[in-house]
């Protein structure tokens, strides 16, 4: 079958939400794609911050291999030595106690909100169920997380939202302060807002808000869905703000490719979902555990995180120079390898010239594009990508 067939089937069956580029990907390797018509990117993308290690990366494929001919499903009715094996490395390398797993950020969020509600309604009131987000903000696409989510866009249409959330801007800890009052259950933000435009909050936000929830009583729910697993060269972006939250949530990266969430409380908060309360049919599958154990042991074990800072230093700093003689490039902005470059035109033509170049690379926001690469990325590759951008941007407006 021809790609154009592809394509005219996929706009007649497909429900039309989605904005797909007029290409069919039909092949990975490490730092590669490749579509149908033979084509070869370099993938800055990585299926959005998802593939850490690269396509089919020789451990993850093992492991994919091993628990497909093993077990696949057998419902958290029972216990499988993959998922407890998998908790068991959650915790021991972060704040948690405790790892509730689910199969997307969306879910991991829900699960984060729920869990604020119950430990609020137990420990305080039953009138303690407000949660505080940030403007700007992206929490997933369920009604809940969409109504945690700061951005009008994604809410249109789907109205009444769900009652018991509030908006403050981002980065201010005052605007925070003053959302505050008795019936906050938690505050809800990411350590650096991904589709929201790459924005790198000051040094003293996170600590900030660690301490209003400290003296409040309500909880600190870092969704680290995008920055997770490494991304911004520490295993979990909260470790550079020097504190820990109290729920923190994941996806993304963490099964690089295979659908996974989950969600890391303390045991304080966690306890609150005794039997039955919260639940999973597909939450951390044999299978699925076995895929994000081989990945995140890679990335523990073979030090990913400190790579993916180094080629994030190279990356910015070839894009800061860059900006020297590009006048598109308005600021370059991000931490490790997720990184976004604010122009002063829209992001979608240079995307689809990058693309045209063999490099894709990604929007956050109708001005900012993001570079988000697998974090096995190697300098020439950077300066590949360097390279392409050079041009692209400075093509027409």
């Amino acid at each position: 079958m021809d790609t154009r067939e592809l394509l005219e089937w996929s706009a007649r069956y497909h429900t039309p939400n989605y904005g797909r580029v007029p290409i069919c990907l039909v092949r990975g390797d490490g730092m590669r794609v490749w579509d149908s018509e033979g084509r070869e990117y370099l993938d800055f993308a990585a299926g959005i911050a998802v593939v850490a290690l690269g396509h089919c990366h020789p451990r993850v494929t093992g492991a994919i291999r091993e628990a497909a001919a093993t077990l696949l499903h057998v419902s958290n009715l029972y216990h499988s030595a993959p998922q407890i094996h998998l908790a068991k490395l959650l915790c021991d390398h972060s704040f948690a106690d405790r790892v509730f797993f689910c199969n997307s950020g969306a879910e991991a969020n829900e699960a984060a909100i729920k869990l604020a509600r119950k430990y609020a309604k137990e420990r305080f009131a039953s009138d303690r169920y407000e949660v505080i987000a940030a403007r700007n903000s992206f929490h997933g696409r369920t009604l809940a997380t969409v109504t945690a989510t700061g951005q009008e866009k994604y809410q249109h249409g789907f109205e009444p939202l769900m009652p018991g959330f509030k908006h403050v801007p981002y980065n201010d800890l005052r605007a925070m302060e003053r959302a505050l009052d008795s019936r906050t259950a938690a505050i809800l933000v990411e350590p650096i807002q991904g589709e929201g435009g790459v924005n790198v909050p000051d040094d003293d936000y996170l600590p900030g808000l660690r301490k209003l929830c400290d003296e409040s009583g309500a909880l600190l729910i870092l969704d680290e869905v995008q920055t997770g697993v490494g991304r911004t060269g520490r295993l979990w972006a909260y470790e550079h703000a020097g504190i820990e939250p109290d729920v923190l949530t994941l996806a993304k990266a963490l099964a690089n490719g295979v659908p996974m969430g989950a969600m890391l409380a303390r045991e304080e908060v966690a306890r609150v979902l005794t039997p039955g309360s919260h639940a999973s049919t597909f939450g951390g599958t044999p299978f699925v555990a076995s895929v994000a154990l081989a990945t995140l042991a890679t990335v523990i074990e073979e030090k990913i995180p400190e790579r993916a800072a180094r080629m994030g230093r190279h990356l910015v700093e070839g894009l800061r120079a860059l900006a020297g003689s590009v006048p598109a490039i308005r600021e370059v902005r991000g931490r490790g390898l997720l990184i976004g470059i604010e122009l002063d035109r829209p992001a979608g033509p240079v995307v689809e010239r990058c693309r045209e170049a063999g490099l894709l690379v990604l929007t956050a926001g109708e001005r900012v594009l993001r570079l988000a690469p697998p974090l096995i990325v190697e300098r020439p590759d950077c300066d590949r990508a360097l390279a392409v951008l050079a041009t692209a941007l400075g093509g027409p407006a």
